[in-house]
């Protein structure tokens, strides 16, 4: 099979797309076998702002290499996934600026013949925190972060408002996520949740279902784990890992951005 004509799986996201990266190759690997994964994501990852947790740094969703390998490998991107919205909030950006980055993400997938879904915020989750909570998760995720409990909830309320907008102008499919998905940690979904966020953007995607949950081996995680992005800096080193980073059983391949 030429390679070009292969489907395209496209996710973009942030820390919940990285802890549960093995689970997506595998649930995309048992629905559509031989599929290349484009996918850029990473813990704190920005749509729209270079982001950094410890050391790490890494570029923007919309000014990572994933747009250019994907002109590069045929132009067309056959299915993609946005998810993990919201983390610019944190870092004090606005409503307004986050959409704006958010729609040109979708803009730039549209235009390139996706079949797109985006999951919502968890506005119900939120909504459970209180101050104490809210305090305790600011200091040991984003310390720096200066937004009150209060805006945050109204800013999360009016973004995911946005989200399902964006969605509507693009004839993109809504994923919904469910309180039960998260627990103390608003951020990011239950492990044992991360499949059914896999499955539904599979079916979202119109996927053919499968008859049981497809879920990864611990060699599998450990493999997936330890790939690196195109372009990332440590320590103030950028450095340079030429994708893709895995082939995959069926074929298929995964590249990192």
């Amino acid at each position: 099979m030429n390679r070009f004509t292969r489907p395209r799986v496209v996710v973009l996201g942030a820390s919940n797309v990285s802890r549960g990266l093995s689970r997506l190759v595998a649930a995309v690997e048992s629905r559509s076998p031989g599929a290349e994964l484009f996918v850029a994501a990473g813990h704190g990852r920005g749509y729209g702002v270079n982001t950094r947790v410890a050391a790490r740094r890494l570029p923007s969703i919309l000014a990572s290499g994933i747009w250019r390998s994907l002109d590069r490998h045929g132009g067309e991107a056959s299915v993609a996934l946005v998810t993990d919205v919201g983390n610019e909030l944190l870092y004090g950006l606005s409503v307004e600026q986050i959409t704006s980055w958010v729609r040109e993400s979708v803009r730039r997938l549209a235009d390139r013949g996706a079949t797109i879904a985006i999951t919502r915020l968890p506005v119900a989750s939120i909504a459970t925190v209180g101050r104490v909570r809210y305090r305790a998760l600011r200091t040991f995720f984003v310390p720096g972060c200066r937004l009150s409990l209060a805006d945050l909830k109204k800013a999360t309320v009016r973004l995911d408002a946005e989200l399902q907008a964006i969605a509507g102008d693009f004839g993109a499919q809504v994923i919904e996520q469910p309180t039960h998905w998260y627990g103390f940690d608003t951020l990011h979904v239950r492990r044992r949740h991360l499949d059914d966020l896999w499955n539904d953007a599979c079916g979202a995607w119109g996927f053919p279902a499968v008859e049981s949950s497809v879920t990864s081996s611990v060699t599998d995680w450990m493999a997936i784990g330890t790939k690196a992005a195109e372009v990332r800096s440590l320590g103030g080193v950028m450095r340079f890992t030429r994708q893709p980073v895995l082939k995959l059983p069926s074929g298929g391949t995964l590249s990192l951005y």
